[in-house]
């Protein structure tokens, strides 16, 4: 979360968004079941509008700028700010475990298996990457995943909370670098877990195509 800045004149928050990013897909998951409405503004990462560079130099999305002018550039900490506000799905308080083990889960998913999917993904970005070996490592995060699930429906219990809509939207993208490799593997708690993912409702809300935001245009009212 960055630091206050000058107070917006707008009707609702601003969210920069972009729609395949995982971290942005996040934040708007938690803007849609909070229903905190906002004015988002889709951007293309090539082509960053410097409204968004004024306010997070960093120029990675999901950027919000609250009706205070208060900056959160960190997709978590979007997610908890929607859902401080409302929670109607209980997101914060899971049926087994609490927050503080939802965090580090999400964390593990951000800080390791993050790095191995990228470069799984995108090999060529990276000097000497063997994308195979950080599939491997990225896999040893998906067992652990297929592990828990295998004694609850979702992560932390039967029903849906922050962990499973903070970690999906990778999986889904590890997912699809290599499908028919992905479902091979035996992982059928973690494969029914996101297939009710990206069949559910609220995942098809947050997958909108938007037109990119152009500046001085007021963005679509989200969601």
């Amino acid at each position: 979360m960055r630091q206050q800045v000058n107070p917006i004149t707008a009707s609702y928050p601003i969210l920069y968004s972009f729609r395949r990013c995982p971290y942005a897909m996040r934040a708007r998951l938690a803007l849609v079941v909070s229903n905190c409405v906002c004015e988002l503004r889709e951007v293309v990462l090539r082509d960053k509008p410097q409204e968004m560079l004024a306010v997070s130099p960093k120029g990675t999305v999901p950027v919000l700028i609250d009706l205070n002018g208060r900056v959160i550039d960190e997709s978590i900490d979007i997610m908890l700010w929607a859902l401080a506000q409302h929670d109607p799905e209980k997101w914060l308080m899971p049926e087994e475990g609490n927050l503080a083990a939802m965090l580090e889960l999400i964390s593990q998913c951000d800080r390791g298996f993050k790095y191995h999917l990228d470069r799984y993904k995108y090999p060529n970005r990276y000097e000497d990457t063997d994308g195979i070996v950080h599939r491997n490592e990225g896999y040893l995060y998906l067992e652990r995943l297929n592990q828990q699930l295998s004694k609850t429906r979702y992560l932390f219990g039967n029903s849906v909370a922050l962990a499973d809509m903070a970690i999906a939207p990778f999986i889904r993208q590890f997912a699809h670098t290599d499908l028919d490799w992905f479902n091979e593997q035996q992982l059928p708690h973690l494969h029914d877990w996101l297939a009710r993912f990206v069949d559910s409702e609220i995942y098809n809300r947050v997958m909108n195509k938007y037109l990119k935001w152009e500046s001085g245009k007021v963005g679509v009212i989200f969601p």
